[in-house]
C-alpha cells in the first residue's frame, strides 16, 4: 500500500505527463488534485489511501474523468471554468470534490478505458507495411479494443504525409502531423476487423458513451470530436467487438480457417503492458506457431503501437511471416496520434521492451 504522499505524488507525475503530451490544462487539474485532496470527502479519502500502486492504476486519471463528466454534463460552473481554461483557480476543484462526492466516487473503481482513435494512424501506418509486403487484403484481429472505436480502421480515411487510404467519404479523416519519410504508398483493403476486450464497452449505450469521452483530454478539441464522430459510426453500422480473455482469443483466431490471399494481422495499441506475463507468452507462442504454418498465399502479420514511456513517444513494429525478418521498429507516434514520424531503413529490430510509467489514457 502506497503511503499518502506516494498517492499525491502520483497526481504530479501525471500533471509532468500531461504536460509533456501538450495537455495543459488537464496538468493543472492534476497538479491542483494533489494539492487539494483532503479526508473531507470519501473520494479525497479513499484517493489518499489508495491500496493500489496509484501511477499504474492510473489513480489521477480516474478522478480526472469523473471532474471532466462534470464538466461535459455543465452542472459546475467553477469547474467548467477550469476545464475550458479560464481559470486556474484550485479552489474550483476543491469545491468540486465537495460538492459532488457521491458522483466522483464511483470513478474511482476502475481504471480509464480510453479508446484514441488517432492511434489507427500508428496502426495503419504498420498495415501499409505490411500490405507493401504481401499485398492490399488484409483481415484485422484486434486485442485490447476497448469500444472499439479502432476497429473502424476500414472505415476512416487516412492522409499519412500524404499517403491516402480508406474511404475519402469517412465522416472521419484522420491526419496527422507527419514527419520522416511517408509511410508506403500502396493499396491496402481490410476485408474484415474483429476485437476483443476483457471489459468491452457498448458505445451505442449514452450512459457508457459519455463516459468513455469523459476520458478524453479536454486540452484537443479534435479529440472530443473525433471520438464523438467514432461512436456514432458505431452507432449506425457496428464493429464485431466480443468479451474475452485476449490470450484465449488469440489462439481461437488463429486456428480458424484463413481464405487464400489474405493476411491475416494481429493488431494492437496500448494493452501489451496490461496482460501480464503469462497472457503475452501464451499470445507470443501462438503468433510463433501460426507464423511457421504461414505460407506466401496465407501471410502473418503483426502491428502493435506501443509506448516508450522513457521518450513519451510510442512505437509502431510490424513482423510478417512468412520470411526471415524479425519485428522491425517503422515509426514513432504521439499516444494519441497527433503526429507520426516515419522511419526510414535500415530498421531497429529489436522486440519490444515495455517501460512502466503514467497512463497516457485520456
Amino acid at each position: 500500500m502506497a503511503s499518502e504522499a506516494d498517492n499525491r505524488k502520483a497526481f504530479l507525475i501525471q500533471a509532468d505527463y500531461c504536460a509533456a503530451m501538450a495537455a495543459p490544462i488537464t496538468a493543472r487539474v492534476c497538479q491542483a488534485l494533489a494539492v487539494v485532496l483532503d479526508r473531507r470527502t470519501l473520494t479525497g479519502t479513499r484517493a489518499l489511501d489508495w491500496p493500489g500502486e496509484p501511477v499504474a492504476d492510473a489513480l489521477a486519471l480516474r478522478l480526472v474523468g469523473g471532474l471532466h463528466a462534470l464538466h461535459r454534463a455543465g452542472v459546475d460552473e467553477g469547474l467548467s471554468r477550469v476545464f475550458r481554461g479560464e481559470s486556474t483557480d484550485a479552489s474550483a476543484i476543491a469545491a468540486a470534490l465537495r460538492a459532488h462526492d457521491a458522483a466522483l466516487l464511483p470513478w474511482l473503481d476502475g481504471p480509464p478505458q480510453t479508446n484514441e482513435a488517432g492511434r489507427s494512424a500508428g496502426l495503419m501506418t504498420g498495415l501499409l507495411h505490411i500490405a507493401e509486403r504481401f499485398g492490399p487484403r488484409v483481415e484485422v484481429l484486434e486485442i485490447g479494443s476497448s469500444a472499439g472505436l479502432n476497429l473502424l480502421i476500414d472505415r476512416y480515411a487516412f492522409d499519412l504525409g500524404g499517403v491516402r487510404a480508406g474511404p475519402a467519404d469517412s465522416p472521419v479523416t484522420i491526419r496527422p502531423e507527419w514527419r520522416g519519410p511517408p509511410p508506403p504508398d500502396v493499396p491496402i483493403g481490410i476485408v474484415s476487423t474483429r476485437g476483443v476486450d476483457v471489459a468491452p464497452i457498448d458505445a451505442t449505450d449514452p450512459h457508457k458513451a459519455a463516459r468513455l469521452a469523459a476520458y478524453v483530454w479536454v486540452d484537443v478539441p479534435e479529440r472530443v470530436t473525433r471520438i464523438e464522430r467514432g461512436i456514432a459510426m458505431i452507432r449506425a453500422g457496428g464493429v464485431r467487438l466480443e468479451q474475452g480473455d485476449a490470450a484465449d482469443w488469440v489462439e481461437a483466431r488463429l486456428a480458424e480457417p484463413q481464405p487464400a490471399g489474405v493476411t491475416r494481422v494481429l493488431m494492437h495499441s496500448v494493452v501489451w503492458q496490461y496482460l501480464g506475463n503469462e497472457r503475452r507468452a501464451r499470445i507470443r507462442e501462438a503468433m510463433d506457431a501460426a507464423g511457421a504454418r504461414a505460407t506466401p498465399e496465407r501471410p502473418l502479420g503483426w502491428v502493435m503501437m506501443e509506448p516508450n514511456r522513457d521518450l513519451h513517444r510510442h512505437e509502431v513494429r510490424v513482423r510478417g511471416c512468412p520470411g526471415d525478418r524479425p519485428m522491425e521498429l517503422v515509426a514513432l507516434t504521439h499516444a494519441h496520434g497527433a503526429w507520426v514520424e516515419g522511419l526510414a531503413p535500415p530498421y531497429e529490430t529489436r522486440d519490444y521492451v515495455m517501460r512502466r510509467g503514467p497512463y497516457e489514457g485520456g
